[in-house]
């Protein structure tokens, strides 16, 4: 039975979380699952990818607890932004598939295999590009790089970079921009 929420610590829930205390990732599913799954449903509109949010959602809460942080806000508004942000992730990833039966996705396939047989220069020009890239961020200084390859290499958002690199959220930002300005450049 959940905790009245008015008495229930989140903020301690958490900490426990990132001591590795499963028990307070079990109570912080009780108190919450059911209101988590309301939001994640909302969302992504079908309760079995509802469920799955909630899931991995509850995953990330578990490695993420140590980066949570009483002074920015609530435990129950972090718990809540993880949920969401997981929901509005599939959301999105879903919004980009497109559906096709067997026959489809066999010729499909089938073309393709056909056109990469055909395309030597296109794998030729591919490397060269890739090694054009690599001399164009080796021309960047150390700190503008490391944060590109966070951002598209290790899919981390701004703020995780920021601890990462142990910087400011708003010189990490402009690392990146300016960054990939330099790089577009390069690439030019």
């Amino acid at each position: 039975m959940p905790t009245p929420a008015a008495t229930y610590d989140y903020d301690a829930a958490l900490r426990a979380c990132a001591r590795g205390e499963q028990q307070a990732l079990q109570g912080l599913y009780q108190q919450e699952s059911r209101y988590l799954l309301g939001v994640a449903l909302r969302i992504v509109r079908q309760r079995a990818l509802a469920e799955d949010v909630l899931h991995d959602a509850f995953l990330s809460i578990w490695r993420r607890a140590g980066s949570f942080d009483a002074t920015r806000g609530s435990g129950k508004g972090w718990i809540y932004v993880v949920v969401r942000h997981q929901a509005l992730n599939v959301a999105r990833a879903r919004a980009h598939e497109i559906s096709a039966d067997e026959d489809t996705v066999e010729n499909l396939l089938h073309e393709r295999q056909e056109n990469d047989n055909g395309d030597a220069g296109d794998a030729y020009a591919l490397q060269a590009n890739m090694g054009k890239l690599h001399d164009c961020l080796g021309h960047l200084d150390e700190a503008k790089r490391n944060c590109i390859l966070y951002a598209y290499v290790d899919g981390c958002s701004h703020s995780e970079i920021a601890q990462r690199v142990a910087s400011p959220l708003g010189t990490v930002k402009a690392w990146v921009k300016r960054g990939l300005a330099s790089l577009r450049e390069c690439m030019g």
